[in-house]
């Protein structure tokens, strides 16, 4: 980190360096855990899990998978009572998930200033809505990328893909040249 014009600037970490903070955490994952006050990561099976989503108190579902196969998720299938996001995203180095990293982190930054509870899944809960959490709490919590892993590594295990991770990157080098990320 070094001092400019009064901000606090650091230096952008390489996909490489990413890549070994990501493997060095412990790779255990359960189907949903709270990575931050009120907002869950996870997998498929728990998005299916409708009475134990109720009993997390869940309000909010985002689904970094929707419209795939594996991942039922819809207005309907939550009902009336949780408020639900889909994106479409392909867990792909080349699909480009940046679009949807500013919608994402509103949803669920309107949920959780609102009381709510949010479970963020895609297939497995480590790539794709992983990437959607760390855009979250980067652009609402102005956390670098590498501050926003080691924050959730804390509570699940993740590994956004290479493509994502360089999404990530651009998002984390945009944040601080604008100033927001301190």
């Amino acid at each position: 980190m070094h001092e400019l014009k009064g901000r606090v600037k650091w230096e952008i970490p390489s996909l490489q360096d990413l890549e070994e903070v990501l493997h060095s955490a412990p790779s255990s994952c359960r189907h949903g855990d709270e990575v931050w006050p009120n907002l869950f990561l996870g997998d498929m099976f728990m998005s299916h899990d409708k009475f134990g989503l109720y009993q997390l108190g869940i309000t909010h579902v985002l689904n970094a998978s929707h419209g795939k196969l594996c991942c039922k998720g819809s207005d309907d299938f939550y009902g009336t009572t949780v408020k639900y996001y889909g994106v479409p995203a392909n867990d792909l180095p080349t699909f480009d998930l940046s679009p949807y990293f500013y919608p994402a982190a509103e949803f669920i930054h309107q949920a959780l200033t609102s009381g709510g509870r949010v479970f963020v899944h895609c297939a497995v809960g480590v790539s794709r809505s992983a990437a959607l959490v760390l855009a979250y709490l980067m652009i609402h919590h102005h956390l670098s990328l590498l501050s926003s892993i080691r924050c959730v590594q804390q509570k699940r295990w993740i590994f956004p893909n290479r493509g994502f991770l360089r999404q990530l990157i651009g998002l984390d080098q945009k944040l601080q040249d604008d100033g927001l990320n301190e």
